[in-house]
């Protein structure tokens, strides 16, 4: 398995314009989950930053120590606004949970960062969660001040001017082992699932 840096994971998920939001159909392409794994070589914890933020619940949050540290993660960014991929890939993502045993279910961290912050609080998150369904203690979606949140979204390659700009690519990561995986959203579901408990199993 080729390893890259994670730099360049961030380069190419900005320069890929098929997973830019208006332009991505979750249903009209099934392509198997991106293969590539990528290492970060920076310290995680200085490279997300340990930025404050806030969850669904109202609750403050430390963005590496209290949601990425020594956890398998899927991250992606929504806004509650969007008509679109946002609903799509939060569903598709629900059917991944669901695909998984109950042992990697259990094992993996779902986790939801807003582009909209200004508009999507903790009680408009709830809102959002309780009408797709995909209310989970694995599951946290994230909101905050607009300065803060933007920062973390630029640490996972989100350099973004509106909420609707973002990338719709999903990222995978072991964060104690520094693996992680690019995927893209219209992956088949069972690719995604297999990909996740695939950083579920232990290194030896």
């Amino acid at each position: 398995m080729k390893y890259i840096p994670f730099s360049a994971l961030l380069l190419s998920m900005m320069i890929n314009p098929v997973l830019a939001h208006e332009n991505h159909d979750a249903h009209t392409q099934h392509p198997q989950a991106e293969q590539t794994e990528v290492s970060a070589p920076q310290d995680a914890r200085s490279y997300f930053t340990d930025t404050t933020l806030l969850n669904q619940h109202g609750e403050a949050v430390r963005f590496y120590s209290d949601v990425l540290q020594d956890k398998v993660v899927l991250l992606n960014v929504v806004f509650t606004q969007c008509a679109d991929a946002c609903p799509l890939i939060t569903r598709k993502l629900k059917e991944v949970r669901a695909a998984m045993d109950e042992q990697t279910a259990e094992r993996v961290h779902f986790i939801s960062v807003t582009s909209d912050p200004v508009n999507d609080d903790p009680e408009v998150l709830q809102e959002f969660i309780h009408k797709h369904g995909v209310e989970s203690p694995n599951w946290s979606f994230l909101t905050g001040d607009k300065a803060e949140v933007d920062l973390v979204l630029s640490r996972l390659g989100h350099f973004i001017d509106s909420p609707e700009a973002h990338s719709t690519l999903l990222i995978a990561g072991d964060v104690a082992n520094k693996r992680w995986s690019k995927i893209r959203p219209d992956a088949q579901v069972q690719a995604i699932a297999q990909r996740l408990q695939l950083l579920t199993e232990p290194r030896y």
